[in-house]
């Protein structure tokens, strides 16, 4: 048995080969890519496929909340819109109850916002498909959209596991004008799966109190938890697996997109010895919205600020203030999910810095599992798979553990505590 697995990330794409026992073979294919242009990106999709080579089936992760319009022959009439597309208003829905039916929030990451936009654009679409549903139709010739996929559009009730026809009814939108809800292969390929999701399965993150803490572009902290039906919680986004698991967490628009920020920023500045600087010592309030707020708060419009500077204030200063205030927001996330008994590491931008995995211990205060999957949502796309195939795949690897400094962890849990009630900022002060 070999399996290919696409991960379509929100910068690049990647594929791996897979054998029955989730094993990777050497020798995978990865493409950075930048434009959004649907056509394009499935070009660049079969371009890492064709390098890999064939497997008896394909398995697709894929980046959750993207929308591309189409007209009646399926030609995209928009570029892929993302969750950093966060133009335009919701329409009028009351905010509980929508959260309490969809597990997503009235905020423009999701589709309602993004269709009245391209109502009030003019924009007339046939239907509307997430990339991964475009993708599948282009490789297989069917539009279908996952029970995962759906759960992060913002149009779907994850437990009822259909459309949520009141959303609908407010956005005046028919069901027909949507992929089917499908989880079965089309011509041995498998509709696409939400990438964070994917993330946990292929960490080994799939019990309720084991965490998998990522940071690749964005952040994100999410467990997964076996369920017919649940109640999402405050704050946190409650998605789908598959028909038989959740998906629940919090997600930051801050993450490696800030480490790079700061990179470009600050000339280059070197954050491989923060953890060694003594914590929060740098007098500095570093609000991470420089993407807008998702978890805990939902707020869009929120803006990213540093407060503190003074002459004496240096550029690594700042980017310590950075990457300890995303570790705060990462605990925050934790303790909304609650019960997490063990944290993983996963994503690209957190296992190549090994400051920011100390950082992160020192923040949570508890040791964390630093995952030995390279390729995380790669490999939850081919165990799903696998799974779905009647096969059982072994436990993922861990590759070594990183104590907390419970010292330091004592320092963090005071900024934590000193927090503003009324903006959620971080008050920090020298310590």
């Amino acid at each position: 048995m070999r399996i290919v697995a696409l991960d379509v990330g929100s910068s690049s794409v990647r594929a791996v080969a897979y054998d029955e026992h989730g094993n990777a073979e050497p020798g995978d294919a990865h493409l950075v890519y930048e434009e959004r242009d649907a056509d394009h990106l499935v070009d660049a999709c079969r371009s890492v496929l064709a390098q890999v080579g064939d497997g008896d089936t394909l398995a697709i992760s894929c980046f959750w909340h993207s929308l591309v319009a189409v007209d009646e022959h399926d030609r995209p009439l928009t570029p892929v819109l993302t969750w950093r597309d966060v133009a335009g208003e919701p329409p009028p829905l009351d905010a509980e109850a929508y959260h309490r039916r969809t597990g997503c929030y009235l905020h423009p990451a999701y589709w309602p916002a993004k269709l009245v936009r391209l109502g009030e654009q003019g924009v007339d679409a046939a239907r509307y498909l997430s990339f991964g549903d475009y993708l599948l139709l282009r490789l297989a010739g069917e539009a279908r959209t996952s029970v995962s996929t759906a759960s992060g559009t913002g149009l779907f009730d994850s437990n009822r596991l259909a459309w949520d026809e009141e959303t609908l009814a407010a956005l005046g939108l028919d069901a027909t004008r949507l992929a089917p809800v499908s989880d079965e292969p089309v011509a041995g390929v498998w509709p696409a799966l939400g990438d964070g999701a994917c993330s946990n399965v292929g960490a080994g993150c799939v019990e309720p109190g084991r965490a998998a803490v990522m940071i690749g572009t964005s952040a994100a902290a999410r467990v997964v938890r076996t369920a017919r039906t649940t109640e999402p919680k405050d704050g946190l986004f409650l998605y789908r697996v598959d028909a038989e698991r959740f998906c629940e967490g919090g997600a930051l628009s801050d993450g490696g997109n800030l480490h790079a920020w700061l990179r470009r920023t600050l000339r280059e500045v070197d954050t491989s010895h923060v953890a060694d600087r003594p914590a929060a010592g740098h007098g500095l309030t570093f609000e991470p919205y420089l993407g807008g707020e998702r978890s805990l708060g939902w707020n869009a419009s929120r803006h990213g600020s540093i407060e503190g500077l003074s002459f004496a204030t240096t550029p690594l200063d700042i980017a310590q203030a950075a990457l300890e205030a995303v570790c705060y927001r990462l605990a925050d996330v934790l303790d909304a999910i609650g019960d997490v008994t063990s944290v993983v590491a996963t994503g690209g931008g957190l296992l190549a810095n090994e400051a920011w995995l100390q950082v992160l211990a020192d923040v949570v205060g508890a040791p964390v599992e630093v995952s030995g999957v390279p390729e995380g949502s790669a490999r939850g796309a081919a165990v799903v798979a696998l799974e779905r195939l009647g096969l059982r795949v072994p436990d993922a690897p861990v590759a070594r553990v990183v104590e907390p400094r419970l010292d330091r962890h004592e320092i963090h849990r005071r900024v934590r505590n000193e927090r503003q009630p009324d903006t959620n900022a971080f008050v920090q002060s020298d310590v």
